[in-house]
């Protein structure tokens, strides 16, 4: 057996094959190391990598080693505890400060260090949404033609040879073939029958000179029929393509955020790390997702990425105010049939009297049959104030399409992020 080994460097004298198999073969602990990273990092510093560590211990092989063999007679001097046929335990290695564990450190200043690199973004942001996609994701009719397809469209008479339809190619020339043989045959079957007619005749009738001549006519006829080519550049039929507009997966992500008086800074810094997460993940992985932010208070705005995140505008609390917003935009720029349509919302949970009931009828009557999917996420340590309590009857009336999580702390982002976008095992 031969093995090909390609040993090219790439830049910096990486191999990108190795890495990358290196990457899959740890992914469980590299997956954990990035999920602790995601948890400790500022809201603005999510897109760069991040150095990880493996202990020791976890990335070790077994070895395979030729041992001495047999029976062993040692002399050790100065033995004060054993005697013949006393039995000696095995070392263990536990890292107990000894120098013979795998890690830690020891009296003698010796020890092993975890094996530490560092992750590129690409990377980093790969881990960070693994197993992650947008729930319900439907291909619509496209209303524009940036997405097409090559299809076959019919034969034509030019093309390159790797199009060539051979069966179609071959119709076309014995098609020809039997065109262009038929009147010489006829001609030639005649010829043959006046010669046998001829040659039929009694010696004094025949006529030598004519003979002669049908012979001859046989005999070009024989040539001009086999001189019909088998095919011919006439007869080529090539597969005709043509562009053809194709369904697409297009989807726009409403992103509504709650910025009234009752968000202190704290839970707007977790609101603004979960939205930062989803900008992130829809921006790596889904190319023609439109992105719509929606801050809101007593009223509601659509506003740009920099002053969704940043402006510290804030007010009283009208919820309604934002999902009457998000319907309007729908009707207005989004038609259902063109659109996937996602709202996710973040808020304290607190809003003004008697609109919760609005904010549920809203829900369930307007904005939840033209939506794939809706997700809220509620920011307090508190119990749950109104707005849950309405929102969990449109979790009765949608249970596939709406979801609402609980978030305490900031250590709580990554894990609802996930299970909010959890990749699910079937798509309707």
């Amino acid at each position: 057996m031969t093995y090909f080994i390609d040993r090219r460097p790439n830049a910096k004298h990486k191999s990108a094959v190795n890495r990358q198999r290196f990457l899959e073969r740890y992914r469980k602990h590299i997956k954990r190391s990035v999920e602790e990273a995601v948890n400790r990092r500022s809201i603005t510093d999510m897109e760069r990598g991040e150095s990880i560590s493996i202990p020791t211990k976890d990335i070790s092989e077994p070895v395979f080693q030729h041992g001495p063999g047999g029976a062993r007679h040692i002399v050790s001097p100065g033995n004060k505890e054993y005697i013949a046929g006393d039995k000696i335990s095995r070392p263990k290695g536990k890292g107990d400060g000894n120098g013979n564990g795998e890690g830690g450190a020891s009296n003698q200043g010796e020890g092993v260090d975890e094996f530490a690199f560092t992750l590129s973004r690409e990377e980093f942001l790969e881990f960070v949404f693994d197993g992650l996609e947008l729930p319900h994701l439907q291909r619509k009719p496209l209303k524009s033609l940036e997405e097409v397809k090559m299809v076959r469209a019919g034969l034509s008479r030019d093309g390159v040879p790797s199009r060539i339809s051979i069966t179609r190619s071959m119709r076309e020339a014995y098609a020809r073939r039997i065109a262009m043989r038929a009147p010489i045959k006829r001609a030639l079957k005649d010829a043959v029958e006046a010669l046998d007619a001829e040659e039929r005749k009694d010696s004094v009738l025949r006529n030598p000179t004519r003979i002669t001549e049908l012979k001859a006519e046989i005999e070009r006829l024989e040539k001009r029929i086999a001189g019909v080519p088998f095919i011919d550049t006439y007869d080529l039929r090539y597969h005709q393509l043509s562009a053809q507009p194709q369904p697409s997966n297009q989807a726009v992500m409403f992103c509504v955020m709650d910025v009234s008086g009752s968000m202190t800074q704290n839970h707007k810094d977790i609101a603004k790390r979960f939205f930062l997460l989803l900008y992130l993940f829809l921006e790596k992985h889904y190319e023609k997702v439109e992105l719509v932010f929606v801050r809101h208070h007593t009223a509601a705005r659509e506003v740009n990425e920099e002053e969704f995140f940043y402006s510290r505008e804030t007010g009283g609390t009208i919820v309604s105010s934002a999902l009457n917003l998000v319907n309007k935009i729908i009707e207005k720029r989004y038609p259902t049939s063109q659109w996937n349509l996602y709202v996710a919302q973040a808020s304290d949970g607190d809003n003004w009297d008697d609109d919760s009931n609005i904010c549920r009828d809203l829900l369930i009557k307007q904005l939840m049959p033209q939506l794939q999917y809706y997700a809220y996420v509620e920011i307090t340590p508190h119990d749950h104030q109104s707005l849950w309590h309405e929102y969990e009857s449109v979790v009765n009336e949608f249970p596939d399409r709406f979801a609402m999580r609980q978030i305490v702390e900031a250590g709580d982002i990554y894990p609802v992020f996930r299970e909010l976008f959890k990749r699910r095992l079937s798509q309707s």
